[in-house]
């Protein structure tokens, strides 16, 4: 079998220097159906590696309760079979514009800070963790004949804390769980994030998006020897809700990727296929240099402007990559694959009908729970979606300021039924104040846990109470709606339902909110886009796949639909819409 070692300023493989040339393409962003499809654009445009982080929050929703475990392994088999080599990144904490950087929110919120630091009941979870995961990684190392050559261990730790012990536990971890191939560490250029990131023995990696000579200059102060490695080279850059695009030039990042290997290093193009954050799963971020300012959380498309686009289509991008990567290629590069079916003819409907906000919270939602204070989402055991909280403003009193100091992250409020604004953590206090006695219901949903930063872990919810004026409001009940409440097909298809005649506006509310349901007819499936004009914000189920969040704040204007997930003939299509239907407008298909 194979040996894949760290040498004095190489990669060997059996004994000979090995350019690793990687690219990031993340199983849980892909359906497995278009796996194959993947990887083989990544090898035609010149890369011989693989990198995909494991998010742990996805595997382990709950304490115990495991879902899809198998995912890693039988994508490790398939980058074997399209005979590339796999760089695999468990974490526990990956970052990579996922929810709470893929820590659950089950550990995270009782946990607080001693995440991520040598504390022993965290450290137990994380055993707990890679003991059931990391099998299928050992079985697959290049000794074994499979194709994994590196494993890292945690992830830009420079950029959290400075547990050093820490850090070695976790190395020690992975070596007892039986990983035997090199481990490695990851974090910027910088010298506080290298010495806080970087574990003696083990090899350090640095990320960036350009300036290869500076921040290999940088990495060399802290390690004379080993291997240089750009881990994250970053072609290209995510996007938030309400902002404007990112695009970054071709021919510049091309010119990026040159400067690296011209140095002599290998590296790992971040990313070179995004994918999707399909399920609700995009994380967010806080914005300002410390990344302790505004919330801001990330559009579903996962596209990052890599060379291979959300659809799986080379772009420009791809093509200047490919010429630069082929004058590093033992021979000539492979064909690229023809395109994925594309979805044969536009489609279109109408929903049929409707079921109000309240009665899904009600049917598919978790206990009521009743107390003098607002609970996070954490203590409902709520990880995507939404909690309806209700109170009472006793009176009588006068008109006074109502706001909800800490809240996370976006609150349609109602009182008295009425809808009286939204809300959010810049503006936390109602437009028009209120009056006792009153009821007062928030609709919160979180826009995504932060994934990178001082704030990664924090609670959501409302985290500070109501006040009215300078008075809590006691006397809160609450009840949380997870989304994977939606994953039991059966439960949904009982919800009292209702008819939506043609053109109504969820049978006449002035601000209708709830689960809509729609046929569209499609005769040649394959990968399609999703628009939904007129609609506001909230989530959308394809044939029970759920195919992320849309937001009318853009810039995202339509959600990529796998070709896999739709099929021929009729196509369920449910909306969670949170904050105003409209005109319940067409869903389209193209």
């Amino acid at each position: 079998m194979a040996d894949f070692t760290v040498g004095g300023t190489d990669f060997l493989l059996d004994g000979r220097p090995v350019r690793l040339l990687s690219g990031a393409l993340h199983y849980f962003r892909v359906h497995e159906d278009q796996w194959t499809h993947r990887l083989a654009m990544l090898r035609a445009m010149g890369l011989n590696c693989v990198e995909t982080y494991v998010p742990w929050n996805l595997h382990e929703p709950e304490p115990g309760r495991w879902a899809d475990e198998g995912a890693l392994g039988r994508f490790l088999d398939a980058v074997r079979a399209a005979g590339m080599w796999a760089v695999v990144r468990p974490g526990p904490y990956i970052c990579a514009e996922w929810e709470n950087g893929g820590l659950p929110h089950w550990l995270t919120g009782p946990l607080g800070r001693r995440v991520r630091t040598r504390d022993t009941e965290y450290l137990g979870h994380v055993e707990r963790w890679f003991a059931r995961l990391l099998p299928q990684v050992v079985a697959r190392e290049i000794g074994r004949g499979g194709p994994v050559v590196m494993v890292q261990a945690e992830n830009e730790y420079g950029s959290w804390g400075s547990d050093a012990e820490y850090l070695r536990e976790v190395v020690d971890l992975l070596r007892r769980c039986g990983v035997t191939v090199p481990l490695f560490t990851s974090d910027g250029p910088e010298d506080h994030m290298l010495t806080g990131g970087s574990v003696p023995g083990v090899l350090a990696t640095v990320n960036f998006g350009s300036g290869a000579t500076e921040a290999f200059a940088a990495l060399r102060r802290h390690r004379p020897d080993g291997p240089l490695m750009c881990m994250e080279f970053w072609c290209g850059w995510f996007e938030h809700w309400g902002s404007e695009r990112v695009v970054r030039d071709p021919l510049d990042a091309a010119a990026a990727l040159r400067e690296i290997l011209a140095a002599g290093a290998s590296v790992n193009v971040y990313m070179a296929h995004g994918g999707t954050s399909f399920g609700g799963w995009a994380g967010a971020n806080r914005s300002g240099p410390l990344q302790d300012g505004a919330l801001s959380g990330t559009v579903t498309s996962y596209d990052y402007d890599a060379p291979v686009d959300e659809a799986g289509l080379p772009t420009e991008k791809f093509w200047r990559f490919r010429e630069v990567l082929a004058e590093y290629a033992d021979g000539p590069l492979p064909d690229v694959p023809p395109p994925p079916v594309r979805l044969g003819a536009p489609a279109a409907a109408r929903p049929a009908r409707w079921t109000p906000l309240e009665d899904v919270v009600g049917e598919l939602g978790g206990k009521e729970w009743e107390g003098p204070v607002p609970p996070t989402f954490e203590e409902l055991d709520v990880d995507r979606g939404l909690v309806h909280y209700r109170l009472e403003v006793p009176g009588p009193r006068q008109p006074y300021p109502l706001r909800v100091p800490g809240l996370r992250d976006r609150a349609v409020v109602h009182v008295d039924g009425v809808r009286a604004g939204i809300l959010d953590e810049e503006r936390p206090v109602l437009p028009e104040p209120v009056a006792g006695p009153a009821t007062v219901e928030l609709w919160v949903e979180s826009l995504g846990r932060v994934n990178y930063g001082p704030r990664t872990g924090e609670p959501k919810g409302i985290c500070g109470g109501v006040l009215h004026e300078r008075q809590y409001v006691h006397g809160v009940r609450a009840r949380g709606l997870r989304l994977d409440a939606f994953d039991d097909r059966a439960a949904v298809e009982r919800l009292p339902w209702r008819a939506l005649p043609e053109g109504a506006a969820g049978g006449g509310a002035a601000h209708p909110r709830g689960l809509f349901g729609a046929v569209v007819e499609v005769a040649e499936p394959g990968d399609a886009w999703l628009e939904l004009p007129g609609w506001t914000r909230g989530f959308v189920w394809v044939n029970g796949f759920c195919v992320g969040r849309y937001w009318s704040a853009g810039p995202q204007s339509a959600l990529f639909v796998p070709g896999p997930v739709l099929r021929a003939g009729a196509n369920e299509v449910r909306v969670l819409e949170l904050e105003d239907a409209g005109a319940c407008g067409e869903l389209r298909l193209r």
